[in-house]
């Protein structure tokens, strides 16, 4: 076991001596996010939260469905606050996870501020917050004991967790221990559900029931809701993966390998089973730890599988998070087979079609991410199965094989990246102005400008993303909705806050995964003035180059009269070692004779210093900018949350 997380010292100082001359547009935009999601996320916590920071909401609860909700409206609040935004974001990130938290209690879904017990395709959504808490924040030990306290519910010896076949208990699991069946809402699986009726029959092999319109006879509903409550709400399944977040994230304070050796075991099993099944990972277990032991041995129907309702986005998503969570823990890049195996089996079965003229259960997401071209032919790829085969094709999600290229930058990875590309057919340059739930999709136009072949990608992603917090906060504005009505969706689709491009741009970071990812950046930074992390007031940050050993990133200082020193660290978890840098620098001559009409020409050339740590300390006087090709080596320390 460590000792606590600990920040290594702040490593080298370096000067940043070139001019500024013009400001680059990039980092006058960028500067200009920063103020504008510090001003949206103040008007959205005084329309919509009380003074202990709970939503403020009147509606009902449901039986089971709905905690995930009020955590998502504030997911990446504490990302921001990573990247450099206002001092008093954090502090507000826990006013808002501690009120919601005793809203849900009182409203019954948590005990011991934990879920009750839920499915993880949606206590991943909800646990972000907490995720990103911790993260930003290491020595609090409220959250430090929470974390432990959390992660303790699913290691061997719990109810959850049954060691003799090594399977979480129920697809609803979490506090309570497994609770088994599903919500009260589905015990009629009615044709009235009008919201589940794109994703069809949850059961395909019921007697009598073929099509969705057979849920309209009362006695088929009743049968329907009875069969999903002792075959989907029994048995562990794949989504159940997701929960190994928990314990790498109380691994990360203190190294402590029960957490670590929970989660790769409980991983591995997932591994096996999908060796078993020729690659593809299985969604369901049975209580005796057999693949379909529920399902007639079928290896999918399972809650929240390849069957019903979402396929491919929530096992693919639950797979990716587990094999970055075991790279995580290892370093392996054979690790993250348990994620790339997934995505292969449905690549292997594509299609060229065009979106509008394809029957897909979700359509909306991609109508909006790829605008004009639709109606274009492109590869579409089976999200779920059944007993006829892969069905339901839709485009690749990008942030799925992104994330494993961004977890090992192997060539296995970059070479999956560059078929996707071939087989689409559409522009991977164009930056479409969209917001979906995850606040991702913006993946292709990223990797094509750290490709080289996109230099308009920074201007014109900051530019989507300001026109967004606008459109946000046109929208809380013009809010009137009755909050003894409204659906606990409502404050998620008008959270204003946005760290898609500024974690693309500043940390040459993918967004999160939106179902319980951790967040190992590529670079992380510390304003060495204040003792916080983040980018100081006055800097921004882009990076325009990855590659397996090092980074490029440029550090610009906008301010007039105020030096700002920034600590750049290689890995959000203090994992990597920067070996050296090369930088540039520039020569006497600026600003010239004040009787001249110009500036003179600014000149630069480069030096190399040696680092042989996990931190630089960048020192930046007004209008100064520095770039540094960062030349790192991968995994030389163990990971662990840090502070400055």
């Amino acid at each position: 076991m460590r000792a606590q997380s600990s920040g290594p010292a702040s490593g080298p100082h370096v000067i940043a001596t070139v001019p500024l001359g013009v400001p680059p547009m990039w980092a006058v935009l960028e500067r200009r996010l920063f103020d504008a999601l510090d001003e949206a996320w103040r008007a959205f916590a005084a329309r919509y939260c009380g003074p202990d920071g709970r939503l403020i909401y009147h509606g009902p609860a449901a039986d089971r469905d709905g905690a995930d909700d009020f955590y998502e409206a504030f997911f990446n609040w504490p990302t921001l606050y990573q990247l450099g935004g206002a001092d008093d974001l954090l502090d507000q990130a826990k006013l808002h996870w501690e009120g919601v938290t005793a809203q849900l209690t009182e409203l019954g879904y948590l005990v011991e501020e934990f879920e009750r017990g839920y499915d993880w395709f949606h206590q991943g959504e909800s646990m972000l917050l907490f995720y990103g808490i911790c993260a930003a924040d290491p020595r609090d030990e409220r959250f430090r004991e929470r974390a432990r306290r959390f992660a303790d519910l699913y290691l061997p010896g719990s109810a959850n967790y049954d060691e003799a076949h090594d399977i979480i208990r129920a697809p609803h699991n979490g506090a309570g221990g497994p609770r088994y069946g599903l919500q009260w809402e589905w015990a009629s699986y009615h044709t009235d559900l009008t919201s589940m009726r794109p994703f069809g029959l949850p059961l395909r092999d019921l007697p009598g029931i073929s099509q969705w319109a057979d849920l309209g006879d009362p006695n088929n509903a009743a049968r329907m809701g009875a069969a999903m409550s002792e075959r989907i709400g029994r048995g562990d399944v794949a989504v159940n993966l997701a929960a190994t977040s928990l314990a790498v994230n109380a691994w990360l304070y203190d190294g402590d390998d029960r957490y670590r050796d929970w989660a790769l075991r409980y991983i591995e099993a997932w591994r096996r089973r999908a060796e078993a099944n020729d690659g593809v990972i299985p969604d369901n277990v049975g209580p005796s730890g057999q693949v379909g032991e529920l399902h007639g041995g079928r290896w999918y129907g399972g809650n929240y599988g390849w069957q019903w309702p979402h396929g491919l986005y929530s096992v693919g998503a639950a797979a990716a998070i587990a094999a970055v969570n075991a790279h995580l823990l290892t370093g392996d890049d054979d690790a993250l087979a348990i994620g790339r195996d997934p995505l292969e089996a449905v690549y292997r079965q594509a299609i060229q079609a065009a979106v509008t003229e394809t029957d897909m259960s979700i359509s909306d997401r991609w109508l909006a991410e790829l605008g004009d071209e639709a109606g274009k032919p492109t590869m579409l790829v089976p999200n779920r199965y059944d007993d006829a085969g892969w069905f339901d094709f839709q485009p690749p999600q990008l942030g799925l094989p992104v994330w494993l290229w961004h977890t090992s930058f192997g060539h296995e990875d970059a070479e999956r990246l560059d078929r996707l590309h071939k087989a689409s057919g559409y522009d991977w340059e164009t930056v479409r102005p969209f917001r979906n739930k995850e606040e991702a999709g913006h993946e292709a136009p990223w990797l094509a400008y750290l490709r080289g072949v996109n230099p308009g990608f920074p201007e014109a992603m900051l530019s989507t993303a300001l026109g967004q917090v606008q459109r946000r906060m046109a929208l809380i504005d013009a809010d009137r909705a009755d909050l003894a009505t409204i659906h606990v969706h409502h404050w998620q689709r008008l959270n204003p806050v946005l760290t898609e491009a500024l974690l693309q741009l500043v940390t040459g970071t993918p967004q999160v995964l939106y179902n319980g990812g951790l967040l190992p950046t590529r670079l992380a930074y510390f304003d060495a003035d204040r003792h916080r992390p983040g980018l100081p007031q006055d800097v921004a940050a882009l990076v325009d180059s990855v590659r397996p050993d090092g980074t490029c990133v440029e550090l610009v200082n906008l301010s007039l009269s105020r030096t700002r020193t920034v600590v750049v660290q290689a890995g959000a978890f203090g994992e990597h070692r920067i070996d050296r840098a090369t930088l540039t620098t520039s020569g006497e001559g600026y600003p010239g004779d004040p009787r001249g009409y110009t500036s003179p020409p600014i000149s630069e050339s480069e030096q190399e210093v040696t680092v042989g740590g996990p931190r630089l300390l960048v020192e930046l006087p007004p209008g100064r900018r520095i770039r540094l090709d960062l030349h790192t080596t991968a995994r030389v320390r163990a990971p662990s949350h840090q502070h400055y």
